[in-house]
């Protein structure tokens, strides 16, 4: 027999500060565990992570008004749930550690200022910049995905309801269900993980569909856009999701 561990393949939802990870392997579910610091998601995972993505946006601009074009196309294909998509702030105000401060950074780089949740995100995406930056290992490993997108991917049409209401999670867990039969107890076991940590049952639904991308499956791995651009340190501006063919044609 092989000593060699099989792989893992994690999706990964920022919530309130830490990272709620699901795990799977190529025949499912693995396991779920939280992290106070995206390092710490690395050092557990980095001999045996084959693909790990991530729900914050990787690849950022540095000054001008055009945007990201993958946040674009992520916003026309989800419909009614385009609002899910946040514009990450320029790179040097997603440093700042106060929300004025970093909307005068951004109006002066991008002339334009940053939403409260693009800015509750900069921890997030901080974290996740500066592993890719320093860590070439990492950056070979990770990829930004965007959980609505996801699960517009899975469902094949755009979802109607939002994931905070009841109604969102029943057509979340439908979709989840569609795509592999057993995701009913893979939440849940997901979701029994967190116990001792305050993780929102949106995140767990956000990870387990991050997670579903990541591991191979039905469909292909595909990205918005289909060949994305590189940012000035040379990471990709691109969303990451799964599905038989690409949600836009470009």
């Amino acid at each position: 027999m092989s000593d060699v561990a099989e792989p893992l393949y994690v999706g990964a939802a920022w919530s309130e500060g830490s990272w709620f990870a699901v795990a799977f392997d190529r025949s499912g579910f693995d396991h779920a565990a939280v992290f106070d610091e995206v390092g710490d998601l690395w050092v557990r995972y980095e001999e045996r992570a084959e693909r790990v993505l991530v729900d914050v946006p990787v690849g950022l601009v540095e000054e001008g008004e055009e945007g990201r074009r993958c946040d674009d196309l992520a916003r026309r294909v989800l419909g009614p749930m385009s609002d899910a998509v946040v514009t990450p702030p320029v790179r040097e105000a997603t440093r700042k550690r106060r929300y004025p401060a970093a909307q005068r950074v951004n109006e002066r780089k991008a002339g334009r200022g940053i939403s409260e949740r693009a800015f509750a995100m900069s921890d997030g995406i901080v974290a996740v910049d500066e592993l890719l930056q320093n860590v070439p290992e990492a950056r070979a490993a990770f990829a930004a995905s965007q959980s609505e997108v996801c699960f517009r991917a899975f469902a094949g049409e755009p979802l109607e309801h939002d994931t905070a209401y009841a109604a969102g999670y029943a057509e979340r867990m439908r979709t989840l269900a569609q795509h592999d039969r057993d995701a009913p107890p893979v939440v849940q076991a997901a979701a029994a993980a967190t116990e001792g940590y305050e993780v929102a049952v949106a995140d767990v639904l956000d990870a387990v569909a991050l997670a579903y991308t990541a591991a191979p499956g039905d469909g292909t791995l595909r990205t918005l856009p289909a060949d994305p651009p590189t940012d000035a340190v040379g990471l990709p501006m691109a969303i990451t999701y799964r599905a038989d063919a690409p949600l836009v044609a470009e």
